[in-house]
């Protein structure tokens, strides 16, 4: 096990790594009831979801821990499943096979780009006042789905507010967030996962923390059929192509899919590898010159980019790489060991469903908070008082968290970046590639305008 993923070599432990797997988990474990509910609003079966997504997020956390050797977790992405009920099948009118047919065809897309390597040109494009920014930026945005999954931030009154405290779901987070933050002042191993258990426990006796409703792990078998393969039939990719006057709306559609997945991948890797040194400047040197997939951010990239078309397959929304592999990374996980355990962590739950989903949000949101509050240190390697990097930056950093999305953040960020440099004339420090991928943001923008 020292040997397949380096551990010493990484700085790490086999009890350092099974902690950070256990606490990547939990922290994104509420993905496994909440991705089959919003779903089955299509008409997909509830337990075909259910399965499809722990299949889906245990085949692509594999592959990334025992290919690419990293800490990331990969699960169908809030966000994207809106996107794909929401605004694919309720507002444009696409069936859940269409919608998985598309997502699919994206997929494919994200495998050809990282082939290619045009997924890594782009990375090496973003100059690195923003990739401080986007790993800031992502350490507001997990702090902020913490605060919204417990819901403390209250938009009754259509500005955003806290929550009048009179439930006691609201209580728990706020004792199991002085818990956690008490255990990390104090340098506790294992804190942030020490403070979901605990939180969690003490959620028994104040009713907060008890069985979810469930079906049984033989009704999901039964129903995983019927969306398993679904793409490849009459209903599926047979039908995506034949309505020649829907043919823009569905490439349209395809490329925000695809557009949304490959710069929340992206943000992540840059957000949380960067600055732990998951991805060091030697692996970014065999990124740019050893050929073929040798680099970990090459192999990282093409776990990814496979997992959305295996997760279309069995009957999901894009999988991607979670930003909540962040508290993992927190509690120190730096190999694919704790991808691993993620994994088996996933495979277990689907036997035993009911006592995963007990963990109520009001255990696991301290924990994105302190993992945010921990990412934000990156903010400090930005020059706040040059203009010319504070704009683009602050952009790049808070509209993640005001728009709900990290592919947003990047594009305001990449935005202002490209204006700053026309009004300071220096139009040549563009990257190529920044000029195209931002053209790309702002042509996905006026379309979904349009439609």
């Amino acid at each position: 096990m020292e040997r397949f993923f380096k551990l010493k070599q990484n700085g790490t432990s086999i009890g350092k790594e099974v902690i950070a797997g256990l606490t990547t988990f939990f922290a994104m474990a509420y993905i496994i009831v909440v991705n089959p509910n919003m779903l089955a609003q299509t008409g997909m079966e509830w337990g075909a979801v259910f399965l499809a997504t722990i299949i889906a997020s245990v085949i692509g956390t594999l592959i990334m821990g025992l290919v690419a050797n990293v800490p990331y977790a990969q699960a169908p992405g809030m966000g994207l499943n809106s996107f794909f009920t929401f605004t694919v099948c309720f507002t444009l009118g696409f069936t859940w096979q269409q919608a998985l047919s598309m997502v699919f065809i994206c997929g494919l897309i994200n495998i050809l780009i990282t082939v290619t390597k045009l997924r890594k040109y782009i990375i090496k494009a973003i100059p690195r006042s923003l990739q401080n920014a986007i790993g800031g930026g992502i350490g507001i945005f997990v702090a902020y789905i913490g605060l919204l999954n417990i819901g403390i931030i209250n938009f009754g009154a259509g500005v955003p507010a806290l929550a009048t405290l009179n439930q006691p779901a609201l209580w728990l987070f706020l004792i199991g967030l002085a818990l956690t933050v008490v255990l990390l002042v104090c340098k506790v191993k294992g804190a942030i996962l020490i403070g979901i258990v605990a939180t969690a426990l003490i959620g028994i006796p104040m009713g907060v923390t008890h069985t979810g409703d469930t079906i049984s792990f033989t009704d999901a078998c039964s129903q995983l059929p019927q969306t398993f393969g679904d793409i490849l039939t009459s209903e599926g990719l047979g039908s995506l192509f034949t309505d020649l006057s829907k043919l823009p709306l569905v490439l349209i559609t395809i490329f925000a899919f695809s557009i949304s997945d490959t710069f929340d991948t992206i943000g992540t890797f840059i957000g949380t590898g960067r600055r732990t040194g998951i991805f060091s400047d030697e692996d970014e040197q065999a990124m740019d010159n050893a050929p073929g997939f040798k680099s970990k951010m090459d192999k990282a990239l093409f776990a990814d980019a496979t997992a959305t078309s295996i997760g279309a397959i069995f009957g999901t929304s894009n999988t991607t790489t979670y930003v909540e592999s962040a508290a993992g990374i927190g509690a120190g996980g730096r190999t694919g060991l704790t991808s691993v355990v993620v994994s088996i962590c996933f495979i277990i739950s689907a036997f035993l469903a009911t006592f995963v989903s007990a963990i109520p949000s009001a255990a696991t949101a301290p924990a994105l908070v302190a993992v945010g509050i921990m990412m934000m240190s990156s903010f400090k390697e930005i020059q706040w008082d040059d203009l010319e990097e504070a704009i683009p930056a602050f952009f790049a950093g808070i509209f993640m968290a005001l728009c709900y999305s990290i592919s947003y953040g990047i594009a305001a960020g990449f935005i202002f970046y490209c204006i700053t440099k026309i009004c300071k004339g220096k139009i040549k420090e563009i990257h190529p590639i920044l000029w195209v991928v931002t053209a790309l943001f702002i042509l996905n923008f006026v379309l979904l305008a349009i439609i």
